[in-house]
């Protein structure tokens, strides 16, 4: 199952820090980013703005990942590692100035996250001579505030493959659609393509293109509407905006799968065939046109035992005189289509919902 996650940073203040995390709690998101390193974050009261920090977390059932160095642990006023898992961190996110020695060590207490591009072969052959338990590990992507500097999806697939063949999972950085943090204000995710986009397609695209299995923002916040669309895919399934045909919207505010042996041409309803049996029928209509992308179709009667089954168009398709056309995935929902796939859900939700606006 894939994971979700948040950034927190101390210079956002604890008040909007325990508004993000109720938001992110009731996304479903499990993870939470911190960096204690960036000369953004030196503020006066480290240590006691962390253990507030760590207790909203805890409320909310959300793990705090922390980025951390020995130079940061002295600047925190902490003396060792052990008095830093008094304050409930069950994540270390661990960089430079660690020997493999010592990160054996650390994994007794701590989960550690590798930065995933500086993870070196010799140091993990390394980890391996000392019987390291790489199940305690994973592989975190950094973000990467100046644009043009970001990684291909190539290359952190490539990276992802060989940190799962170790038995790490691996995490990856999605930029924000609301507060992006300074101070460049680029956003700050992990792909470069991805640093004007829209969160729930970035996740979508780490996910199933790239093999990431937590995708965390890096920004400071999201808008109301991505978590939303955060929580539908934490729980399985996608909204998708479209113009539904009156007489068909039964169709809509009912949750669909796509069947598990998914076709590259169109998303099958594995629920619609139940329609017939519930009383519905579906005579033919007169008027056949070509199916664009994003047209909603269901098999009419002239599909003998296959009447009532509800497809979207994955691209344009002929005419097709045994199904009737009712409605269309609207515009902006299109980028989605390719990505619900293997059981994936989804649900229609008409222009007037606010669950899209």
């Amino acid at each position: 199952m894939n994971g979700f996650g948040i950034s927190l940073y101390l210079s956002t203040g604890l008040d909007r820090n325990a508004a993000i995390l109720k938001k992110a709690h009731r996304a479903h998101m499990q993870y939470a980013f911190t960096s204690l390193q960036i000369s953004e974050e030196n503020t006066e009261n480290k240590m006691e703005e962390v253990n507030s920090l760590l207790k909203l977390c805890k409320a909310s059932g959300i793990s705090l990942i922390a980025d951390v160095s020995p130079y940061t642990l002295k600047k925190m006023g902490c003396s060792s590692f052990q008095k830093l898992k008094k304050t409930a961190i069950s994540y270390l996110r661990v960089d430079y100035g660690f020997s493999c020695e010592e990160l054996v060590e650390l994994s007794k207490d701590f989960h550690l996250v590798f930065n995933a591009s500086t993870l070196k072969d010799d140091e993990i052959a390394e980890l391996q001579r000392l019987h390291a338990d790489f199940t305690k590990f994973s592989a975190c992507h950094n973000f990467y505030p100046e644009p043009l500097t970001g990684l291909s999806a190539e290359r952190v697939k490539k990276t992802n493959e060989r940190m799962h063949s170790l038995g790490m999972k691996t995490m990856a950085f999605v930029a924000g659609d609301s507060s992006l943090r300074g101070p460049l204000y680029q956003g700050l995710p992990t792909l470069e393509k991805q640093r004007n986009s829209h969160v729930l397609l970035n996740m979508l695209q780490l996910f199933q293109e790239c093999d990431t299995d937590i995708c965390l923002v890096g920004d400071i916040d999201v808008s109301d509407m991505a978590y939303r669309q955060i929580q539908e895919l934490a729980e399985g399934y996608i909204s998708l905006q479209a113009e539904i045909k009156p007489e068909y919207c039964f169709l809509t505010e009912r949750l669909h799968h796509d069947r598990p042996d998914s076709s590259d041409y169109v998303i099958r309803s594995q629920e619609s065939r139940k329609y017939v049996s519930e009383g519905r029928t579906f005579p033919a209509e007169p008027l056949c046109r070509p199916r664009k992308k994003g047209s909603i179709f269901v098999a009419n009667a002239d599909y003998l035992r296959y009447a009532g089954e509800l497809q979207i168009a994955r691209r344009d398709l002929p005419p097709e005189a045994k199904v009737n056309q009712v409605g269309t995935v609207n515009s902006a929902c299109l980028p989605y289509l390719s990505y619900i796939r293997d059981g994936m859900g989804f649900q229609f939700v008409l222009p007037s919902s606010s669950k899209i606006s």
